[in-house]
């Protein structure tokens, strides 16, 4: 667990980490560079679940070795699955990490949520509904790696 106090804000108790595939940890299917070893890394904190409509048919091969819980959604109502996945999980012990206009509930409604923004671009919906916005998987994911981030960013 990563537990991370937010002066003014709240304090994180976080168990689970939602990531979107494409767009998130993927740029037209393909992993982006230092993903696998810092997701390698976090899984000693927290279970990282992987939640993609693998629009490519890539995501399987490209987190083999990866330790990590993947979901290939439906695709119909993408969104509500995505939510519906954190909302399992506990909506108040998961970050979620996403993109795309399918990620927007899931961001609102887990305990923290972040936009990143790669090749693909953010739906602003997305954007608007998370806590923090990365220029990238990396910066995100380094949020939880070196929590005061977290604190200078969200704190009142």
């Amino acid at each position: 667990m990563i537990e991370i106090t937010i002066p003014g804000y709240r304090t994180l108790h976080l168990e689970h980490l939602v990531l979107d595939f494409n767009g998130t940890l993927a740029v037209d299917g393909c992993l982006m560079d230092g993903v696998r070893a810092t997701l390698a890394e976090l899984s000693s904190q927290v279970h990282v679940h992987v939640l993609t409509a693998d629009t490519f048919g890539k995501a399987g091969e490209a987190l083999d070795g990866v330790p990590c819980r993947l979901f290939v959604l439906p695709q119909d109502n993408q969104d509500a699955g995505k939510l519906a996945y954190v909302q399992q999980l506990g909506c108040e012990r998961t970050v979620a990490m996403g993109n795309g206009r399918n990620d927007h509930l899931m961001l609102k409604e887990a305990a923290l949520g972040v936009a990143v923004l790669l090749a693909e671009g953010v739906a602003t919906v997305t954007a608007n509904a998370a806590d923090v916005l990365c220029r990238d998987i990396i910066d995100a994911l380094d949020l939880l790696r070196n929590p005061l981030r977290l604190v200078a960013t969200l704190r009142s």
